[in-house]
């Protein structure tokens, strides 16, 4: 007697109650016809109404049993099983591909028992076709059509065309100007594959023009992927990149929002992160702009305005205020660019007093900023935007007197260090730094809260590094001049180096 092999696998169901009935496991569908009806049974759901109403059945399982046969054939070349309608055109089908969109599978199947006084025997026709090993001849299924209206302005006839192509192809070529496109037809059609594709390829092509439609999409569709990455890329390039072009005017309001918030917010000064601001908000008002203006004409712009009151205070700017909060203005300095601060009246003077006073009261006490207490929302933060043709590159800052460099360097293909050092004042050509009117510090230690991180793209992921918070006591000596050092090894550039301290009470 031949053996019988106590591996082969088999069909195994589990028992409802007490009786002899029988339901799914929670694995694909197997194309267990009698599961199916005994399913139906358990429920105390009529097969033939809930073929009225496609939501009650098993969909995906039923898409998985088509799908699976599917990944195993060539395409089909005979007679269009399925007849759809859609944007004023017919397209035709076949049942194997179209029963990978949820949406089309549901259309399907209540079409089937609107054409038929036996929708029970019409299912089971068609899904006994496709078990296993009925390669012979095959009852024909009945041709049926169905239709679908789209409302969504993104669909277009080539994006759709396009995505019922993908039911047939897995991989249909198509560029950053479909891919909206077809992004939306999928989320119609539910088809899960091509959607993720889409956003996948959406991730890859973000840059300045494509941003706010990318960011959007993603929003629109609930694709938290796509949000989170459109997030993430403007925080790093807002302020190197985007506020450099023309296309900062598309940027929402709510993602700009969003980034300011942000800890990981990458900027090479609050300076040039308040230029920046500036800049967006002048294209906000002045739709006419193509070309991106020099700052003098964006300060007179604001200076235009009346100064009875400041311009956040007035009906066009109190809705920016959320905006111009997520500033750190006590990192601004420099009496030259505190001075521009005042001149372009831009914000209410309370604001400006509260900021002249923390500094003078850190100035009075050593340099200690008493009145910030969190690193991810006050610190005085700085950046080094190291590119590929860098082998250093370094920056000299200024705080309450005294002098520090942030530097990077890069010691092979793949290995990076950034790290920041405690300058003397006699090191320093204070003129060309503009620092001549500055205060000078002659004390010989400063405790210092900071941490240094380092992000980097590589392969449409991006790395992060960081040194963790770190408390240091800033000496003059050589031992105690220097901070940590974060090491990095990358292959992803540019590398967007930041560096965000602030002086605790001492």
């Amino acid at each position: 007697m031949k053996m019988l092999n106590p591996h082969k696998a088999r069909l195994e169901r589990q028992m409802v109650g007490s009786t002899n009935r029988w339901r799914f496991s929670k694995k694909p569908f197997s194309g267990d016809l009698l599961a199916l009806s005994q399913k139906c049974k358990a429920l105390s759901v009529d097969f033939d109404e809930a073929l009225k109403n496609p939501e009650r059945l098993c969909i995906s399982q039923i898409q998985q049993l088509f799908c699976e046969k599917f990944k195993h054939n060539d395409i089909p070349t005979g007679e269009a099983d399925v007849i759809l309608e859609c944007l004023g055109f017919k397209w035709e089908l076949h049942q194997p591909q179209l029963f990978q969109s949820e949406t089309l599978t549901k259309l399907y199947l209540a079409a089937l028992a609107r054409g038929t006084t036996y929708p029970l025997k019409e299912l089971e026709k068609l899904l006994r076709a496709q078990l296993p090993g009925k390669t012979k001849e095959r009852e024909p299924v009945k041709k049926i059509i169905i239709f679908l209206k789209i409302n969504d302005p993104q669909v277009t006839k080539a994006a759709f065309s396009m995505a019922l192509k993908s039911l047939y192809l897995s991989e249909v070529e198509m560029n950053k100007d479909d891919v909206l496109g077809v992004l939306a037809s999928a989320h119609i059609l539910q088809f899960s594959s091509l959607s993720q594709r889409c956003v996948a390829m959406m991730m890859n092509g973000l840059s300045p023009t494509t941003i706010k439609n990318f960011y959007l999409a993603g929003c629109k569709y609930k694709e938290e992927q796509l949000t989170t990455a459109c997030e993430k890329w403007l925080e790093m390039n807002l302020v190197p990149l985007v506020g450099t072009q023309i296309h900062l005017r598309k940027i929402p309001q709510d993602l700009l929002h969003k980034v300011l918030m942000s800890p990981s917010l990458f900027t090479f000064s609050e300076f040039h992160l308040l230029k920046t601001m500036l800049l967006w908000v002048f294209l906000q008002l002045n739709n006419r702009v193509q070309t991106i203006p020099i700052h003098e004409t964006v300060l007179s712009f604001f200076t235009s305005f009346s100064k009875e009151c400041c311009f956040l205070d007035r009906d066009v700017g109190q809705r920016l205020m959320p905006l111009f909060r997520c500033l750190h203005l006590h990192s601004i300095t420099r009496s030259k660019d505190l001075e521009q601060l005042r001149h372009i009246n831009l914000f209410p003077e309370s604001w400006l007093v509260r900021v002249a006073a923390n500094h003078y009261h850190a100035l009075e006490n050593g340099g200690d900023m008493v009145h910030l207490k969190d690193l991810n929302t006050n610190a005085v933060r700085f950046g080094l935007l190291f590119s590929q043709e860098h082998t250093t590159h370094s920056q000299t800052i200024a705080m309450y007197g005294f002098f520090f460099e942030i530097k990077g360097i890069r010691h092979g293909t793949t290995s990076y260090s950034f790290y920041m050092q405690r300058l003397r004042h006699t090191d320093l050509e204070l003129p060309d730094l503009g620092y001549k009117d500055g205060p000078i510090s002659l004390k010989a230690e400063r405790l210092v809260r900071y941490e240094i991180r380092a992000q980097t793209l590589v392969d449409g992921k991006w790395q992060e590094f960081g040194t963790n918070q770190v408390v240091h006591k800033f000496g003059l000596t050589k031992s105690s001049r220097k901070s940590n050092t974060l090491k990095i090894q990358t292959v992803g550039t540019p590398i967007y180096a930041s560096f965000a301290f602030i002086f605790p009470g001492s």
